[in-house]
């Protein structure tokens, strides 16, 4: 049996995967799946700590975070793709969206 350790390390390293790609990269489509990969670690984190004390509360949230996530990610690229009409390009560094 897998230990507790090893899935927390899994979500950590993934954790910290989105946080380098959300701070490193400048194409709005990778860092929206940044944003969903360190969300799918705190998942992970959750589903761990519900398995290990034997509560099922972790899996509930996890299943509510999950549905947050699938409206979040149809809003996120709706924005995505209303930025990319506009420009004709997802570079965030283009992006001026406080200009008249």
């Amino acid at each position: 049996m897998i230990g507790i350790d090893w899935y927390l390390a899994l979500s950590a390293i993934l954790f910290t995967i989105g946080i380098i790609g959300v701070l490193i990269r400048r194409n709005a489509i990778v860092i929206f799946m940044c944003v969903e990969l360190m969300l799918n670690a705190v998942n992970l984190s959750l589903l761990t700590f519900s398995a290990y004390h034997g509560d099922i509360s972790g899996q509930i949230l996890v299943f509510f975070s999950l549905a947050v996530a699938a409206a979040e990610a149809v809003v996120g690229l709706a924005i995505i793709i209303a930025i990319f009409r506009n420009n004709l390009s997802v570079d965030i560094t283009k992006v001026n969206l406080l200009r008249w």
